[in-house]
């Protein structure tokens, strides 16, 4: 059982979390929901006794009436799992020492993860997997040590459905009480007993039927911006703006297997299949962030060079699953988006940080957020300036991989709308048919890197026929 009184977290003036409280029983899950900033991930680290630096903590956390909690007791699910793989070791030698270590069983873990148990796999490193593949290896090196308590922050991040389902059903097997933190609403009500909702650091509403009945204005509104909306009829097609013929990648072994793919000027495009089918390969393929080891790119009827020039890094941009990733924990996240008009447009500094701070302004990031240290900002937060930070490249072509997996379903809406309002094509990388349904006007699903034939928008994620697209392996 774990116990939250009153509990209060203040940086300077500001305070992140204001008065939250809550009891979950054992083997109770107990979901935090909110916009992203809300704190829902300060809460859920304050009960591993982790706070920001310089933050102060007032109120209770309390485990089977012990306080604070044992050593170990409480393990976290972070919602980006590169900060807690090894680059540098392979998957199975990391595992096997935790399993020592705990006195617990890899085969059992990897299979609570829904992840091979072959040598192939455990060979392999982590910057070998996709994003889902990663998230599923660090809830199995945290099943092998076994703890009483699991925060897990937005554990179905870069899943798609099957996989999903499967860590959902692993998730409500585990004999262990869970605070989880999401904006995945069909997640929540499928393991939640009692949720709890925060906006600003403070409970708007709670109770074991939020979602079902919400009662407050704000709760109604994630409520209802969770449900699917159908994206707009596309106009008339552009030309074509990326194409790729017979693409070929790999990561030490094929990925991509003679991928034909085209892009028109206006599209809308959204890449679907299971994790590992390759989607995230093709994206960086797209690019320019991985070398192709066959097939062609051009861009506008002229072949891409393996060594992009600024001008043709700044045409494609790629917005990353990950943002925290990608920037510099302890610069501002103004200066950094600001970066990209000095670099690839050539603006001055002042004029590009007007530029930048304009822009994320629109995403909801305010001028005193956006000059807080990167380390600081949310998940969400730090998702939104990195779409900005490709934004303000002004390109042809966006490559959005999973950028919405952080956002609650209002900021989630709001974000996709300025996205699809705005000139640029879209290649949206992504598991979540809301964000099919909203943005998409064209729909190709990848299958062990074989993109299917396509198939028109509406129908089901994985319902394309099994025909192949021309020039891929029979």
């Amino acid at each position: 059982m774990i116990e939250v009184t009153e509990l209060r977290i203040t940086l300077g003036t500001r305070a992140l979390v204001d008065g939250v409280g809550f009891t979950a029983a054992a083997g109770e899950t107990v979901a935090l929901v909110g916009e992203s900033g809300s704190g829902k991930t300060t809460t859920g680290l304050a009960l591993l006794g982790e706070l920001p630096h310089g933050a102060r903590l007032s109120g209770e956390v309390r485990m089977a009436g012990r306080r604070p909690p044992p050593r170990g007791a409480v393990a976290y699910l972070p919602q980006h799992p590169s900060s807690v793989l090894n680059p540098v070791r392979r998957i199975g030698s990391v595992l096997r020492e935790l399993a020592r270590l705990h006195g617990t069983n890899v085969r059992a873990a990897l299979g609570g993860a829904s992840l091979p148990e072959d040598g192939e796999f455990l060979r392999r490193f982590p910057h070998q997997l996709s994003g889902g593949q990663q998230q599923r290896l660090a809830l199995a090196q945290i099943l092998l040590a076994a703890p009483s308590v699991l925060v897990a922050d937005e554990p179905t991040t870069g899943q798609d459905p099957r996989t999903r389902d499967e860590l959902a059903a692993a998730l409500a097997a585990l004999p262990v009480t869970k605070v989880l933190l999401s904006h995945d609403l069909d997640l929540v009500r499928r393991l939640a007993d009692h949720v709890v909702v925060l906006r600003s650091g403070r409970v708007v509403e709670a109770g074991p039927d939020v979602l079902t009945a919400p009662r407050s204005p704000y709760a109604r509104a994630l409520v209802a911006a969770a449900r699917p909306v159908r994206a707009a009829s596309p106009g008339p097609p552009g030309g074509v703006l990326l194409e790729a013929r017979g693409l070929t990648a790999g990561h030490g072994r094929p990925v991509l297997r003679g991928v034909d793919l085209e892009l028109r000027g206006g599209d809308r495009l959204a890449v679907v299949g299971r994790s590992g089918s390759g989607k995230t390969t093709l994206a960086r393929c797209l690019a320019g962030l991985h070398v192709p080891s066959g097939g062609v790119l051009t861009l506008e009827g002229r072949v891409l060079p393996a060594r992009r020039s600024r001008r043709e890094l700044a045409r494609i941009q790629y917005a990353f699953q990950d943002p925290r990733a990608t920037f510099v924990s302890g610069r501002s996240a103004l200066d950094q988006v600001a970066r990209t008009a000095v670099r690839l447009r050539g603006l001055a500094s002042a004029a590009a940080a007007a530029e930048a701070s304009e822009l994320l302004a629109s995403m909801g990031l305010d001028a005193a957020t956006a000059r807080r240290p990167a380390r600081t900002l949310s998940g969400g937060e730090l998702q939104r300036a990195a779409l900005a930070r490709a934004l303000l490249a002004r390109p042809d072509v966006l490559i959005c991989d999973e950028v919405t997996s952080a956002l609650d379903p209002l900021t989630r809406a709001e974000i996709l709308d300025l996205l699809t309002a705005g000139p640029q094509a879209l290649v949206l990388i992504t598991h979540d048919p809301a964000v099919v349904a909203r943005a998409a006007t064209r729909v190709r699903v990848l299958e062990d890197g074989v993109l299917l034939s396509e198939r028109s928008r509406g129908r089901p994620p994985g319902a394309g026929t099994r025909t192949r697209t021309a020039g891929s392996p029979r």
